[in-house]
């Protein structure tokens, strides 16, 4: 038998213990690349799950912290006001109306400045008068201070015809008016103050026959806005 007809056995086992080393190789580099896959995975699970929880956290403290330093509005309660010439059938010569309002600061940590502030008095819709009042003031957080004013002959435009109407409406048991105050406010929160806010504060309210505040709007708390 010549050569080429023997069969390669030798050859054919040595190419199949070859094949199960590369086998055995490259199932060994799988599980090895899957190992460092599961772990990388597990790593980027674990850091994210940390991320999400100190955004979470942070979301929370920021909420609170934005409830305890929200700025609330100021309170004002109408105390007091009068006409004391109403009763005077000649009483625009020498009108007056004074007030009275307490102005109240609602905030915990929020103290309020009131850097300017004017009164205006209103009856049907037309202002009648208007005055400065108050110095700048600092109001301290959970504090309630006065606003007081008068508006007299210098500062009113009351003439006969205007008292025949206040008188008319008197005669009817009540004479409505209508009490603005306009002021320019900042808060001030720890060692931070806000830019200026235009506060405004109306107040209606009724006198009686004798020129003194009925009851019923007696401490009604006025309507607060910004512009």
């Amino acid at each position: 038998m010549s050569n080429s007809d023997r069969f390669p056995i030798q050859n054919t086992q040595l190419q199949s213990q070859s094949q199960q080393s590369i086998k055995r190789h490259n199932t060994a580099r799988y599980y090895a690349h899957r190992v460092r896959e599961s772990f990388t995975a597990r790593v980027t699970k674990f850091l994210c799950a940390i991320l999400l929880s100190l955004l979470l956290v942070a979301g929370i403290v920021s909420f609170i912290l934005w409830l305890s330093l929200r700025p609330h509005r100021p309170r004002f309660h109408l105390i007091e006001l009068s006409v004391p010439g109403l009763a005077q059938p000649s009483g625009f010569e020498d009108t007056q109306i004074t007030f009275k309002l307490t102005a109240s600061n609602p905030n915990q940590h929020i103290g309020i400045y009131y850097d300017s502030m004017v009164g205006s008095v209103y009856y049907r819709n037309q202002r009648i008068g208007s005055t400065p009042l108050l110095r700048p003031l600092y109001q301290e957080p959970k504090t309630t201070s006065i606003v007081y004013g008068t508006f007299d002959a210098a500062t009113l435009t009351v003439n006969s015809k205007s008292w025949n109407e206040f008188m008319g409406d008197r005669k009817g048991g009540s004479v409505l008016f209508r009490l603005d105050i306009t002021s320019a406010i900042r808060f001030k929160v720890s060692t931070w103050d806000s830019k200026h806010h235009i506060l405004h504060v109306s107040c209606e309210v009724a006198v009686g026959p004798d020129g003194t505040i009925l009851p019923a709007w007696l401490n009604k708390r006025c309507p607060v806005y910004f512009s």
